[in-house]
């Protein structure tokens, strides 16, 4: 009985793994939103974030999981935008170090401006979990958060450790882990 158990555990894992690695999230469309959040880490991702925010997507834009050194000025410089778009527009989150501190960084930040919508940017492997552990930040807040993943070719284990972690929140989460 335990055997059967193990097994059908691990044939739902590979399911789950595949049907994780062949679904992907894709970019969104040019929706407009309150506001624009973009996690740190991946290219293309503030690029596109500020691409929206410069076409007036959204009021304003955080870049959650900043380094604590970087300055306004330096992302202008490093993106060739106008340091004039990010000293109206976009803030600089240098609280948190990983994807669940993203989210409480982000759902912070949504409530005190009192944005009822957002734009989440990340890369596409990365998305499933950033949503979630927003959705779960965001614990029933009405704020609509629209998925726009950065498309990528990530290779088998990246998708594979991403998937893990991503059980992992899900198992987790409801002990508050």
């Amino acid at each position: 009985m335990i055997r059967r158990l193990i097994a059908l555990l691990i044939v739902l894992w590979g399911l789950g793994f595949a049907v994780f690695a062949l679904t992907l999230p894709r970019p969104a469309g040019d929706d407009v939103t309150d506001a624009i959040v973009v996690l740190t880490g991946g290219s293309g991702r503030l690029d596109r974030g500020l691409d929206l925010l410069a076409q007036h997507r959204a009021r304003r834009l955080l870049v959650s999981g900043t380094d604590r050194t970087v300055r306004k000025k330096e992302l202008a410089a490093r993106t060739g935008r106008p340091l004039a778009l990010f000293d109206c527009c976009v803030d600089l989150g240098k609280e948190s170090v990983d994807t669940r501190s993203n989210a409480t960084e982000t759902a912070k930040w949504l409530e005190q401006h009192r944005y009822h919508s957002a734009r989440l940017i990340t890369t596409d492997w990365h998305m499933p979990r950033a949503h979630s552990d927003l959705n779960r930040a965001l614990k029933g807040s009405g704020i609509a958060i629209v998925p726009d993943a950065i498309r990528s070719q990530p290779g088998f284990m990246t998708l594979f450790t991403e998937y893990n972690k991503y059980v992992l929140r899900l198992v987790a989460a409801p002990f508050g882990y």
